[in-house]
């Protein structure tokens, strides 16, 4: 199916603002061996503003994903991307002592965001009381997906299959879940299950309203299992939930780690146009709930002679 004969127009709903994103913010975190480096992104109007927290990918920063940073700030969102321990900017040693829990920083990390949103406001230049702090979500990509979906209630199983620390946060009202990986067990590849036990979730107490993305291409070394793999957290998880299916889509989903990325195997300015949209709409609507974005998103794909992709919801 070729997305470049998609001529549909996806409604935002509002018009762009002029962003304003300031780096490096440091937060400061006993214990972790160094500060939480984050990087804010706003638009320059407006009041009121809901917050989204986003996850990288590993190896990424602060400075990855631009193309829905960017998006979503120009379009009245505060979005926050802290750089974790794995980015390849620190170059955290294989035998570093952090390194065996850098899953369990990460998620640290998108808390220590929540718990500081003060020092952040304060940091970014025109941003005071401009901030709605009851109104959050979060979001990422691949071990970033992960990381997020732990604030929404998932949770890592241990060798005998009983759930670990719930580290849910009942501060995030919803989430973007982008090629998340599924389950652990045996459907994970030897080298998984040997190198990343913590890639055993339970998505059970998952309860909070989420987009999952998955590539019908995404074929990953991480398991035994085809792309439906990616599908599996919006099946196994309860509540209010939404899965978008992108067809022709491998791990990085058209491009959305950054803008010219050389490692993305199936580039795609169109694909990634969707994601903008319809995650874009989708939180407007899951943080404002008389807000009519994601119905009107949804039914824009729905009309799309040549849809790039899928939406079902439960």
């Amino acid at each position: 199916m070729s997305e470049s004969t998609s001529v549909m127009t996806y409604p935002t709903g509002t018009t762009p603002s002029p962003v304003v994103s300031v780096k490096p913010i440091a937060l400061p975190a006993p214990g972790r061996g160094a500060d939480l480096e984050v990087r804010v992104s706003a638009p320059t109007t407006g009041r009121d503003l809901p917050i989204i927290v986003f996850s990288h990918g590993y190896g990424w920063s602060m400075d990855g994903y631009a193309p829905l940073a960017d998006f979503w700030a120009a379009r009245g969102f505060v979005v926050v991307r802290p750089t974790h321990l794995d980015s390849r900017t620190l170059d955290l040693p294989a035998d570093d002592p952090r390194t065996p829990l850098i899953w369990r920083h990460r998620v640290e990390d998108l808390k220590r965001v929540l718990d500081r949103l003060d020092l952040l406001e304060a940091a970014v230049p025109g941003l005071a009381g401009r901030f709605d702090s009851s109104r959050i979500a979060v979001a990422g990509h691949s071990w970033g997906a992960q990381t997020a979906s732990m604030l929404l209630g998932a949770r890592v199983l241990d060798s005998e299959g009983v759930p670990g620390e719930d580290m849910s946060d009942p501060r995030v009202a919803a989430g973007v879940l982008l090629a998340l990986p599924g389950p652990g067990g045996a459907d994970l590849s030897p080298f998984a299950a040997e190198h990343f036990p913590f890639m055993n979730p339970s998505f059970d107490g998952m309860t909070a309203p989420a987009l999952v993305v998955a590539g019908d291409r995404d074929q990953s070394a991480l398991s035994v299992r085809g792309p439906d793999w990616f599908t599996d957290p919006y099946f196994l998880s309860p509540g209010a939930k939404s899965l978008l299916t992108l067809y022709g889509a491998e791990h990085s989903l058209g491009g959305i780690p950054g803008y010219s990325v050389t490692e993305t195997t199936d580039e795609s300015p169109e694909r990634v146009a969707l994601i903008q949209r319809l995650s874009w709409a989708f939180l407007r609507s899951a943080l404002h709930p008389e807000d009519p974005s994601w119905s009107a998103a949804r039914a824009a794909l729905e009309e799309d002679p040549r849809p790039l992709g899928q939406v079902r919801s439960k």
